[in-house]
């Protein structure tokens, strides 16, 4: 699960938040944070949960759709 940096750096603007704000409200260290954001870092499922619980919004708006899409049809292919 990766999440999109452009699609989280937006949720902040409008937030007026920082990557330390959303550190202390999700209980996820800001290392962690940026790593997922700019390395392209796999995420688990429950920290990706827990940032978009702490912004108000779904999970569904924070990662990267395509990625997911695209990744979910490969994999489908490679049985055949």
């Amino acid at each position: 699960m990766l999440i999109s940096k452009n699609k989280l750096e937006s949720i902040l603007a409008k937030e007026c938040l920082t990557y330390s704000d959303l550190s202390s409200k999700s209980k996820v260290s800001r290392i962690t944070i940026q790593k997922m954001v700019n390395s392209k870092v796999s995420s688990r499922p429950v920290t990706v949960g827990k940032i978009a619980k702490a912004l108000g919004v779904t999970v569904q708006e924070l990662i990267e759709m395509e990625a997911a899409t695209s990744n979910q049809a490969s994999k489908g292919s490679e049985g055949n």
